[in-house]
């Protein structure tokens, strides 16, 4: 059974993806792949990736300007008392399968 820092986590990448799907600007694709909290619940990091590959630096820049605006998602939708500081970070182990899959496809 998962604990208590795994449930977070997952609420928070599930409210996540509906905050970014709603309130990004359709000039690329984020998709948030996970999330993970701090042992103490204080930290909180959104892993996403950006398609097409080029717009990723803005897509990250957006989610970092946004993110006030999600914790203020978060304090209505998350059932905790403190409200993780959070961080967004594009999934590198997401981009390195893709990038082994594509090797093995050639």
């Amino acid at each position: 059974m998962p604990n208590r820092n795994e449930k977070v986590a997952n609420t928070i990448k599930e409210l996540a993806a509906e905050f970014l799907g709603r309130e990004n600007n359709n000039t690329s694709l984020i998709t948030v792949t996970g999330a993970t909290a701090s042992p103490d619940l204080k930290r909180a990091t959104v892993y996403i990736t950006v398609l097409p590959n080029t717009k990723e630096t803005e897509a990250l820049a957006f989610t970092k300007r946004r993110r006030g605006d999600f914790r203020e998602f978060l304090k209505k939708n998350l059932p905790i008392k403190t409200i993780p500081f959070l961080d967004f970070a594009i999934d590198l182990g997401e981009k390195n399968r893709q990038k082994i899959d594509e090797l093995l496809r050639q």
